[in-house]
């Protein structure tokens, strides 16, 4: 085999690779476009997230009891929440009292029943915070109705603060 000859196979090989690569592209946006069809007809519910005085137990001060865990955790580190589908933290509240919370994250309240909405079979109960969270599918058109969520306003400067006992 002679230059020429490498050259030509070279090219040969060149527009059959161009060739298979146009057609992976067209598949490829094919593909995107089916997904993003198919994501349109499925629904997750959004994370809630809520901040709760976290259990301490007297023994370990400064540390959270996570009680799905039965175990202390420090100040800044999370732990799943299974067989629930959430996920806890460990925050240090941040006006030196020492005091702790938790940050507690999950899917938050089901959907009103809707019967042209169904629980998706690619819910994954088993999976970690936030992929365990339900996915449905809905009809065209249809929409998932979640419950209203009474949430308390924060204190606004004007409320009178209670008194506190003196002793």
């Amino acid at each position: 085999i002679v230059n020429s000859d490498l050259f030509v196979i070279l090219l040969v090989v060149l527009s059959e690779a161009t060739a298979i690569f146009k057609i992976m592209n067209k598949y490829f946006a094919i593909v995107l476009l089916v997904a993003a069809v198919v994501a349109q007809d499925e629904e997750r519910p959004k994370t809630f997230r809520r901040l709760i005085p976290a259990d301490v137990l007297r023994d370990f001060p400064g540390m959270c009891f996570a009680s799905t865990k039965c175990a202390t955790v420090e100040s800044g580190k999370s732990w799943e929440l299974s067989p629930f589908c959430g996920r806890s933290t460990c925050v240090l509240a941040d006006d030196d009292s020492g005091r702790l919370f938790e940050l507690v994250e999950d899917c938050g309240p089901l959907p009103k029943a809707n019967p042209k909405c169904k629980l998706s079979e690619k819910t994954n109960k088993t999976a970690t915070f936030p992929d365990c969270c339900p996915i449905f599918e809905c009809e065209e058109g249809a929409k998932l109705e979640y419950p209203e969520i009474p949430t308390v306003p924060p204190p606004s400067e004007e409320t009178p603060k209670p008194e506190t006992a003196k002793v």
